[in-house]
């Protein structure tokens, strides 16, 4: 009994024979099976079981595993250490007080946003922590109003004896009374005595001036 051909399937008789790719051919048959043109047994290609000429031979970007049993006793072993690896890694992490969150892209962006948020903060919260070199502390800083009001009150006459310690100016001070003095970084303090708590008794050597002076101003040289 005469096979069938593999392209017609109508019986191929010995004469015209050809057999290729585990079938039978006619030699007319035998052609690609894109642009139908007749194929040799030295110039065709054969992918899954059928002719192609070099123009058309499927080009694959992969290798083809087939699923053996052996293939498969390994696919399903690899699938139990997978899920061995996580049980473990679970239990590991289970109480440590954190979930685990997946990195996805929509969580990238939030991430990045809080990250520009957090920056923003960080130079604003910088810029109001910068105060000035002759800025006060603000224990002693006095609304204008404070200040005008206190310079319309009669000057208060009391005067350490002679003797006292010698002090440098680390911040400018403009007397808010007129029994104050005011003061310039770097200004030398002579005669200085501790009258109260905070305050200071002593002579602006730059000025002249004799008066009261925040003790949290000046440095003892």
């Amino acid at each position: 009994m005469n096979p069938p051909c593999g392209r017609c399937a109508k019986p191929v008789y010995p004469t015209e024979k050809i057999n290729c790719l585990d079938k039978y051919w006619h030699k007319g048959c035998f052609s690609c099976d894109v642009c139908k043109m007749a194929l040799s047994m030295n110039n065709y290609k054969g992918f899954e079981k059928r002719p192609y000429c070099s123009m058309h031979y499927p080009k694959t970007s992969f290798t083809i595993v087939a699923d053996t049993p052996e293939n498969l006793r390994l696919k399903q072993q690899s699938m139990l250490n997978s899920q061995a690896l996580y049980k473990e890694e679970f239990e590991k992490n289970k109480g440590k007080g954190f979930s685990v969150v997946v990195d996805t892209p929509e969580m990238q962006r939030l991430k990045k946003t809080q990250e520009q948020i957090s920056d923003i903060k960080y130079h604003e919260d910088f810029e109001r922590s910068k105060v000035r070199s002759d800025a006060p502390p603000p224990e002693n800083r006095q609304e204008p109003s404070s200040q005008a009001e206190a310079q319309m009150r009669p000057p208060v006459t009391m005067a350490p004896s002679g003797g006292g310690k010698r002090y440098q100016a680390m911040y400018s001070y403009t007397a808010a009374e007129a029994d104050e003095v005011s003061l310039q970084e770097g200004d030398l303090i002579g005669d200085a005595e501790l009258i109260d708590e905070g305050w200071l008794f002593g002579s602006n050597q730059r000025t002249g001036q004799r008066g009261m002076l925040p003790a949290n101003y000046v440095r003892p040289v």
